[in-house]
């Protein structure tokens, strides 16, 4: 579900008491030397910056590193070593791979198993997973492809996903992201009050999206006859998910492609989740 993860990601946070949104990132990750609070993260609003990943940026880099694992500090390292982002708001990876740390760090568990177990088991999401350092997607599944720029495209459905951990490496189905997002923005997931913090949202113009906003792992986009709904998009080298759910969590869309993404397929799958969370499909 590739950045889907994401919303997993901050709703798994939010359940936890002891963690208090505008905390600085150090109190739990003293390597974070920077003044940068727990909101920051959630919301895209730390300037922090990715680490380059050989495997997804080219076709000699995925043959050569598909297989490879990364540790969330040697990610988290490289993320640190980089300078910040010139904007306010800035998407970054890194972000919500530091939260699952921190997530890690406050349970004294995985990410993964926290997130199976508050989120995945108790919504009986069967065909959502965290893979974890393996490289194969189990079960009957649709295949990965990439281009990378050129004419061929390559099979890159066998992908380590580590590199993506709390960010991007989560797998499902469009009947399960439903279900989650649905189960959220209904409030069986959150209280009502960390659910307000979730949705309360700032300008985010770097999604390419006029009117774009973020809150807390959520996405808010404005629907074209008014109003507006929650969403987010994912991808992870060759899949592509986008989903959206009205504020009441009462209609849901999710789309699906695999593949290289175009205009012409952004704007296929956005009228897709307009449509049927705007009641008109």
């Amino acid at each position: 579900m590739g950045s889907l993860t994401k919303t997993f990601t901050a709703v798994v946070a939010l359940q936890l008491a002891d963690l208090k949104l505008d905390t600085l990132v150090r109190y739990w990750l003293p390597e974070v030397a920077r003044d940068i609070t727990v909101r920051d993260l959630l919301r895209h609003t730390s300037r922090l910056l990715d680490p380059q990943i050989p495997a997804l940026t080219s076709a000699e880099g995925y043959q050569a590193e598909r297989l490879r694992s990364y540790t969330p500090e040697e990610l988290a390292g490289a993320a640190l070593r980089l300078g910040t982002a010139p904007e306010s708001w800035s998407y970054a990876n890194t972000n919500y791979l530091l939260t699952a740390m921190i997530i890690e760090r406050i349970t004294g568990r995985s990410w993964a198993a926290e997130i199976t177990d508050r989120i995945i088991r108790p919504l009986d999401l069967d065909a959502t997973s965290a893979p974890g350092e393996s490289s194969f997607v189990p079960g009957p599944h649709a295949r990965g492809w990439a281009s990378f720029g050129t004419e061929t495209p390559l099979d890159v459905t066998l992908l380590n996903p580590s590199m993506a951990v709390g960010s991007g490496a989560l797998i499902s189905s469009v009947r399960d992201l439903g279900v989650f997002y649905a189960a959220l923005l209904g409030g069986e997931l959150l209280p009502p009050a960390r659910l307000a913090e979730m949705t309360a949202t700032v300008p985010a113009s770097g999604l390419g999206i006029e009117g774009a906003r973020y809150g807390l792992g959520l996405a808010e986009l404005p629907l074209p006859g008014g109003g507006s709904f929650f969403s987010h998009f994912g991808e992870l080298l060759g899949y592509h998910a986008w989903a959206g759910v009205t504020a009441d969590g009462s209609r849901t869309a999710v789309v699906y492609v695999t593949g290289d993404v175009t205009g012409t397929t952004m704007g296929a799958m956005s009228a897709l989740i307009e449509g049927g969370v705007g009641g008109t499909r």
